[in-house]
């Protein structure tokens, strides 16, 4: 019986709390616009900006291969001085030498449909999206 009240209470607490949770600012911003399109296009953003990465690591490492349908852009921040990314096709050709010096982020956009490797070496971590172009 007591487990019971336990529980129940647990229950009710954490659900107060769940509905004090404050929604953040920037959602706040978008879900204040009355024009729909405007409305879609800020949570888009949002979708966009605070996607995770498809990967991640540090230093070096070679991904998974990907299969893009159509144009894709490759979309990386690095936060090392050193950044050396290879687009590699699917038999492993260097297509593309890209470097990003300094970190920071910046963005590749990959024009044909395709199996693609990234082979990545940095001095610290980094992360990588692919996005519509």
């Amino acid at each position: 019986m007591k487990v019971r009240a336990f529980a129940l209470a647990f229950m009710v607490s954490v659900s107060a709390a769940a509905s004090t949770i404050d929604i953040p600012e920037e959602l706040q911003q978008c879900r204040s616009l009355s024009d729909r399109e405007q409305r879609l296009a800020c949570f888009d953003v949002l979708a966009f900006r605070h996607s995770p990465p498809r990967f991640a690591g540090r230093h070096g490492a070679t991904t998974e291969a990907f299969v893009t349908t159509g144009p894709q852009r490759l979309r990386y921040q690095s936060d090392g001085a050193i950044f050396v990314m290879y687009l590699r096709d699917a038999e492993g050709a260097v297509l593309q030498n890209i470097t990003l010096p300094g970190g920071g982020e910046d963005s590749y956009r990959i024009d044909k449909a395709g199996t693609y490797s990234l082979q990545v070496n940095g001095s610290e971590t980094w992360r990588i999206w692919i996005d519509p172009p």
